[in-house]
């Protein structure tokens, strides 16, 4: 009887860096919704201060290899250090904002550049944002 053997599972293409368990929250929606978890490596502000959250992004950075950095508020502590390592290392990307479904344009795009990804995901996450009310529509 023959197995079938799967490829290996890409490392984590990105990262998410969110307070709290944000980013845990929106990595386990991608993996339920897809399958494609595993192209993230979420990661917590919490109970750290600046310089913490600064080198315990560096070192994820360098274990996975990671060149995207999803974060949850543009003003925050979570992009200000995301900002922050930007400046010592200019190949990285750094998106603000991420969303759920910016998140899952991210994970399924296949075969193109990062850069690539990055502006679909940025276009869904965007898009994906309504205002939805039970009243009627004005003819």
């Amino acid at each position: 009887m023959s197995e079938t053997v799967r490829p290996p599972t890409p490392g984590p293409k990105a990262i998410v860096l969110a307070h709290g368990t944000v980013a845990e929250a929106l990595v386990a929606a991608v993996d339920l919704i897809t399958g494609r978890g595993d192209r993230f490596s979420p990661l917590s502000n919490q109970n750290l201060g600046a310089a913490q959250i600064d080198a315990l992004l560096r070192e994820r950075i360098d274990a996975l290899g990671a060149r995207v950095i999803f974060t949850d508020l543009p003003a925050g502590s979570c992009n200000f250090a995301a900002c922050r390592v930007l400046k010592d290392r200019p190949d990285l990307i750094v998106v603000t904002g991420v969303n759920l479904p910016a998140l899952l344009q991210y994970a399924t795009r296949d075969g193109v550049s990062d850069a690539e990804a990055i502006a679909a995901a940025v276009e869904r996450g965007g898009s994906a944002l309504r205002v939805l009310t039970g009243r009627p529509r004005a003819n």
